[in-house]
């Protein structure tokens, strides 16, 4: 199923979930979830999400202990396990093998290449990308990275994430340029750009071919969730990527 006639089946049945629009082979298929028709809470999708996603999905999603780290997990290497890894991304060569990432204002990154012969995807809050998670997933892919093609998905918007100089001097220690992400507004206070600064590590990396969704999880309330807008009980978005043979 192609993307445009993946995204016409969850149109007509009544869902805003967003399929990506990026330079991806036909092979390659992925989708994002919104508020709509259940969410994930405690790590664990509810069952109307677990019913849609059994439906549009090829196989149970291989879902991840997130930790707002760098480690990556090979799905290919283990399978059915009783508990999620603890990883930030996940990569995948074998198909209907269906990588599973869950962010509330964090970003979505999706990785394959022009052959659809790997697929990754990563969880990339600012910590995660200050430790390296967006370079971890493109070495576990074993792509050459200027055949990679990324795409990142919604995420807080560089309007609406106000952080402090933790975050601005982690990103500044190694990229000095990374400055350019953010604006000052206050004393001590920056407002940050995650989007960009994930685009420019695919950059820096030598990813040519990203693309990403315009959407601000923190603003558009009546279509995401967000963790810093609604605290402890936000649930949580699922962004789904997979190969077929």
């Amino acid at each position: 199923m192609s993307a445009r006639a993946l995204a016409r089946e969850l149109a007509a049945a009544g869902l805003d979930w967003i399929v990506p629009e990026w330079d991806a082979p036909p092979n390659v298929h992925a989708f994002s979830t919104t508020r709509n028709l259940g969410t994930i809470r405690g790590g664990a999708a509810d069952e109307a999400l677990s019913s849609a996603l059994a439906r549009w999905a090829p196989s149970p999603p291989r879902w991840l202990r997130q930790v707002h780290g760098a480690a990556v997990h090979d799905a290919d290497t283990a399978s059915g396990a009783v508990s999620p890894p603890r990883a930030d991304a996940i990569v995948a060569r074998a198909p209907r093998v269906v990588c599973a990432i869950q962010t509330a204002d964090c970003l979505p990154v999706l990785f394959t290449d022009g052959r659809g012969s790997a697929v990754g995807a990563a969880h990339a809050g600012w910590r995660g990308l200050a430790a390296g998670v967006i370079e971890a997933t493109l070495a576990s892919l074993r792509v050459p990275a200027h055949e990679v093609r990324a795409w990142i998905g919604p995420g807080i918007g560089p309007r609406a994430y106000e952080v402090g100089s933790d975050v601005l001097d982690a990103h500044c220690a190694a990229d000095p340029g990374a400055a350019s992400c953010f604006v000052p507004v206050a004393a001590g206070k920056w407002l940050a750009d995650l989007a960009a600064l994930a685009r420019r590590r695919l950059e820096r990396a030598g990813v040519a071919s990203v693309a990403a969704s315009a959407h601000c999880t923190f603003s558009e309330s009546a279509v995401f969730h967000s963790y810093r807008r609604d605290g402890a009980r936000a649930g949580r978005m699922v962004t789904l990527i997979w190969r077929t043979a």
